[in-house]
């Protein structure tokens, strides 16, 4: 299988520049650069706009940001336009609060596959470490790094991915700070669906409807590594809504929504 070359990476951010900061780092060390980055701003302060103007004066790829008024939750909609904006036939999807491991964007490339999408998982720094993190700005991780947990997801062994095999079925662990798609199929599904606003179930619900269109899922394991910065739980107002969403996309099979990414293609 002729391995993939190129990408657009997405990640959503909302007023934490500080760790979008460190995302930015973790970039400009991976083996294998996307063709290019864009951040999906759910209406982020002006601080965010700073850093991401001083990234943009020396990244080696086009850096592109793309912001929208705050009123609330809105990364479907954010994300819908980030992605119509992408160049290249293939996504990989993370989220501003993460940290990626300098292989990540190479595995995701090495084991793309037609018919198929990626997810992985995520290794968690958590909260005591903050202040060094942040200080020091730490981007390198390894299996007995202080300040984190789930320690065997540091472990990469690329080589096992050879048996990975297809899942018909979501996972309960796709977390949409680590996966990968066709933009092809992400439009054949409409992209993601505005009416899932507030935390929770975008991503979800979303591949639900390429499984529906009979996209098959790959886990991503001992490969694709990304760590994951504490921060409070967001307000889960809208999660019971939300979820009757992704139950009804599910029971009633259906692929195409509304209201979704064709706005703004």
């Amino acid at each position: 299988m002729k391995k993939l070359t190129s990408c657009s990476l997405i990640t959503s951010t909302y007023n934490w520049p500080e760790a979008l900061e460190l995302l930015l780092l973790s970039i400009l060390k991976q083996t294998v650069l996307p063709n290019e980055l864009i951040i999906a701003d759910d209406g982020s302060r002006k601080d965010t706009k700073q850093l991401i103007e001083s990234f943009q004066k020396e990244f080696p790829i086009p850096l592109i940001h793309i912001w929208h008024e705050d009123l609330k939750n809105r990364k479907s909609r954010i994300m819908n336009k980030a992605i119509a904006a992408s160049k290249h036939d293939y996504i990989v999807e993370i989220d501003g609060d993460i940290i990626m491991n300098k292989y990540f964007v190479e595995d995701h490339l090495t084991f793309a596959e037609k018919g198929h999408y990626l997810f992985g998982s995520r290794v968690n720094i958590q909260e005591n470490l903050l202040p060094e993190l942040f200080s020091k700005k730490i981007i390198d991780f390894y299996m007995l790094s202080k300040g984190i947990k789930k320690r065997g997801r540091t472990i990469r062994i690329p080589f096992l991915m050879n048996f990975a095999k297809s899942v018909d079925k979501r996972s309960k662990k796709l977390r949409g700070c680590n996966m990968s798609f066709w933009k092809d199929d992400f439009i054949k599904i409409n992209g993601f669906n505005e009416d899932i606003v507030g935390w929770g179930m975008e991503d979800s619900e979303m591949i639900q409807r390429l499984h529906n269109i009979g996209i098959k899922g790959k886990r991503l394991k001992y490969s694709g590594i990304v760590y994951h910065i504490y921060h409070k739980e967001q307000s889960k107002s809208r999660v019971e809504i939300n979820n009757k969403i992704e139950i009804e996309t599910t029971e009633k099979k259906l692929a195409f929504i509304e209201k979704g990414i064709n706005q703004y293609l």
